[in-house]
């Protein structure tokens, strides 16, 4: 298994937000989170991609045990381990595609010709090599996307985690994004877990759960 969370609790002053959930995902899968607004998608997804620690339970990642890891240790697992890809791109402005995508590679210390290597074949991956030396404000909503989804893939994680990746796109570009994580997981093995509300995205997954009241129904 390459994340094993067990009985996580969360809860935000009185409010409990997880009641103790568990969550298995083999290697190369594809796992959808689904459930209303408030039902602890997202602070499920923030537990599993170590930006949020949990009141209690277990979270093992990539055979670490997360909970153990603290400060340098756990910011270096997380640059090198998990990629993340949000609805908004978080692209920087004033970069270009290339510059974007190698930026995580280089502040995780590899050398500024392998980062640039690898940028390189991941834009060819998500068919943006022509695109390379252009500014986001020079790329449409779905290339932008792209962008971030390369950006992600970077430092080659364990765990790729989506939160609702395709939310700001129209009908035709988010069925282009759907392909491509796919393709991503049969080309690199890519195991991928994706909050969303689109049951369109979700249908495509592996497994999808549904989340409500702060557990798995």
């Amino acid at each position: 298994m390459i994340i094993e969370a067990a009985n996580i609790h969360k809860s935000f002053g009185t409010l409990e937000v997880l009641k103790g959930v568990d969550l298995s995902v083999e290697k190369g899968e594809v796992v959808s989170i689904m459930g209303a607004s408030g039902a602890g998608k997202t602070t499920l997804l923030q537990i599993l991609g170590t930006l949020s620690t949990p009141d209690s339970g277990s979270l093992v990642i990539d055979g670490q045990d997360i909970l153990k890891l603290k400060g340098d240790d756990l910011t270096c697992f997380r640059g090198r381990r998990i990629g993340f890809v949000f609805q908004a791109h978080h692209l920087l402005p004033e970069f270009t595609a290339l510059e974007n995508v190698m930026i995580p590679a280089l502040i995780a210390g590899i050398r500024r010709k392998e980062a640039q290597n690898r940028a390189e074949t991941l834009l060819k991956e998500v068919g943006l090599e022509a695109r390379s030396g252009h500014k986001p404000s020079e790329m449409s909503g779905g290339e932008q996307q792209r962008v971030a989804i390369a950006r992600a893939l970077v430092n080659e994680p364990a765990v790729l985690f989506a939160d609702e990746p395709t939310g700001n796109l129209d009908s035709a570009t988010k069925q282009e994004i759907h392909k491509l994580i796919f393709d991503l997981r049969d080309r690199l093995g890519q195991t991928t877990v994706i909050v969303t509300h689109d049951p369109e995205l979700a249908a495509l997954c592996d497994r999808t759960l549904t989340m409500r009241d702060g557990r798995f129904i």
